[in-house]
């Protein structure tokens, strides 16, 4: 079975700090997913930007396809010395997950791995190899469904140090922090947003250090189809809703025209659903057969503003409120590895001037931004036009 690597990352930055010392990179092929977490030494824009340069390198290089021992002798001779520790490096953790469950993973003066099988932490055999001058850890690991991998810079291992704890944190705390998560209820955002709400207590909200938690969760994939906006071609309409029909998973439809179309072709009523908390977004509606349905415009960009925010956000409790944008979210957020997007061209007039063209559309920038945003979350995303 080929599987989907659940993908999050969220960073405090150290109190003062306007730019964050941890830098994430992550990038997904048709074959892996690669995630990779550099600390750079310091804090500030000089840690910033050793950090920013082992993270884009290393990614660059293994996206290419070359071997780690590449990686990491191009990034020690690539990196400015620091004129006060007269060091030049940043530590780094890489993780590549194939689809098949198998991950490969090298740290290089990181904490170590937090691996979750069955609610438990797992130990990990690894070895140790010296490249250049520097010993790096190298394992592999078969992951099953539900499996996780957390893994953190050392500001959460420091966590509440010379504040609400003597020694800090600690990595076997960390441990059974992790350990006592029900796994099989929560995202891989979800989880690190729980590492990084209790470090964040510890430091009692002024971070002593850039502190960043990455979560790579296997899952079995979730298929969603996003309907909206009606074809060029009107007899085009039922092999559209035909195809949402039949595909798998949740199927979406935004907009007013998109309903009624999909209303007309199924021989269904549309009920509105006046049961919602914020008068600024539109009541959502029912259709038998769809899981969502909402009005397009509006819901959508309010939904676009809400994944926007995800990425730097530890409190997604946003996503959870009772109205259409926020449904529309979760859904795409929470609910799907896989989306496949059925846009159609026609303009509405009450979008956009039908002259201009159809680029320009309000309708199909919003879409166009919403699939950029989802790709950004790590969704693999597929539009078609009609």
């Amino acid at each position: 079975m080929s599987f989907f690597v659940d993908y999050a990352a969220s960073s405090l930055n150290k109190v003062g700090e306007e730019l964050c010392g941890d830098i994430v990179e992550f990038y997904r092929s048709a074959h892996s997913c690669i995630a990779v977490l550099s600390d750079g030494l310091g804090s500030g824009v000089k840690a910033n930007i050793l950090a920013t340069l082992t993270a884009k390198i290393a990614i660059t290089m293994l996206k290419e396809g070359l071997s780690i021992e590449e990686v990491v002798d191009t990034i020690m001779q690539t990196l400015p010395v620091c004129q006060v520790r007269k060091l030049a490096y940043s530590t780094f953790t890489i993780v590549e997950v194939d689809t098949d469950g198998m991950a490969y993973i090298v740290e290089f003066d990181s904490p170590s791995i937090f691996f979750i099988h069955n609610n438990k932490i797992q130990f990990i055999k690894s070895i140790v190899k010296e490249i250049n001058g520097r010993k790096i850890k190298e394992s592999r690991v078969k992951l099953k469904e539900g499996d996780t991998l957390v893994f953190v810079s050392d500001g959460a291992i420091h966590a509440g140090v010379g504040n609400t704890m003597n020694l800090g944190w600690g990595w076997n705390d960390i441990a059974a922090f992790i350990e006592d998560m029900p796994h099989s209820e929560l995202s891989a955002k979800l989880v690190t947003s729980k590492v990084l709400d209790a470090c964040d207590a510890l430091y009692v909200g002024e971070p002593g250090d850039d502190t960043t938690a990455v979560t790579m969760k296997l899952i079995e994939p979730k298929k969603v189809t996003l309907f909206s906006g009606p074809p060029k071609d009107r007899h085009r309409d039922k092999i559209m809703v035909d195809y949402l029909m039949c595909s798998k998973g949740k199927k979406i439809v935004c907009g007013g025209t998109a309903a009624n179309i999909v209303s007309r072709e199924l021989g269904e009523e549309i009920e509105t659903i006046i049961d919602y908390n914020n008068r600024e977004i539109p009541p959502i509606g029912y259709i038998k057969g769809i899981d969502l349905v909402t009005e397009g415009v509006l819901t959508v960009r309010a939904a676009l503003e809400m994944l926007e925010k995800i990425n730097s956000s530890i409190d997604i409790s946003f996503l959870y409120e009772n109205n259409g944008a926020a449904k529309l979210a979760k859904m795409l957020f929470e609910d799907c590895t896989h989306l496949y997007m059925m846009v159609g061209r026609a303009i509405n007039p009450a979008h956009q001037n039908p002259d201009f063209p159809e680029e320009l559309s309000i309708k199909y920038k919003l879409l166009k931004d919403l699939q950029n945003v989802l790709q950004g979350l790590g969704k693999v995303v597929e539009v078609e036009y009609y």
